[in-house]
């Protein structure tokens, strides 16, 4: 085997530039920077639950003492999380911070689901260009005698094009699609781990009234189960 034989620019050009060519056509500017933003983010840390969780529990022990009208708003850093405490000082009502969280969570969920849609038509457009990069090269097979070099050439591209179309659909593209969206799975899972305890450790220094709200809320989400 012959590792330098696996390499060839113009196949590469047809498959990878045609993959990216095609997808951002077909899935617009907008899904297609929702997919770069998505994959910039693997690069990064996750949302960090335990972190959040120690960083909310002054804040909510000040609730727990002094009640949530006389707690003032904290920034975590977190645009959800700030949000949705500031909407339960706010109101003093779990039912904004819920609200606050279904607004994020619909936000988060569309652009994940914008970025795996458009790695899934890439890795679905990849083997598409490798068979169109095979053709190219098919046709460019020499007719006339003597021209034995030319023809190995061609067939070669032939190969690579299919090889490079296979590769970047099932080894790349559809394997970032799963990472996002494992990740943004993980996330909200993470996400409503630490909103159920927040729910917990302030349903006491709420008023009477939210609290019954609450759990009139929890009841009958129960029964629609």
């Amino acid at each position: 085997m012959q590792p330098q034989n696996l390499f060839d620019a113009t196949s590469a050009l047809i498959v990878v530039g045609g993959t990216c060519m095609a997808t951002v056509l077909r899935c617009g500017i907008g899904d297609t920077r929702a997919a770069l933003a998505a994959l910039t983010g693997l690069g990064r840390t996750s949302f960090d639950a335990a972190r959040v969780r120690s960083e909310l529990a002054v804040h909510v022990r000040g609730m727990q003492k002094n009640g949530v009208i006389r707690t003032e708003p904290r920034f975590f850093g977190d645009v959800e999380i700030d949000e949705a405490t500031d909407a339960l000082i706010g109101t003093r009502s779990i039912a904004s911070l819920h609200r606050t969280h279904l607004e994020h969570k619909r936000e988060r969920n569309r652009n994940a689901l914008r970025a795996v849609r458009t790695l899934t038509q890439a890795a679905d457009l990849a083997p598409v260009f490798g068979l169109a990069g095979t053709l190219v090269s098919l046709s460019q097979l020499p007719g006339g005698e003597g021209a034995d070099g030319s023809f190995t050439a061609a067939i070669s591209m032939a190969v690579l094009t299919t090889l490079y179309g296979l590769l970047l659909g099932n080894l790349f593209f559809a394997p970032l699609a799963r990472a996002v969206a494992r990740r943004a799975s993980d996330e909200e899972k993470a996400r409503q781990r630490v909103l159920d305890w927040l729910e917990q450790q302030v349903a006491q220094a709420l008023p009477p009234a939210a609290t019954a709200t609450v759990i009139k809320h929890k009841a009958v989400a129960g029964q629609a189960r």
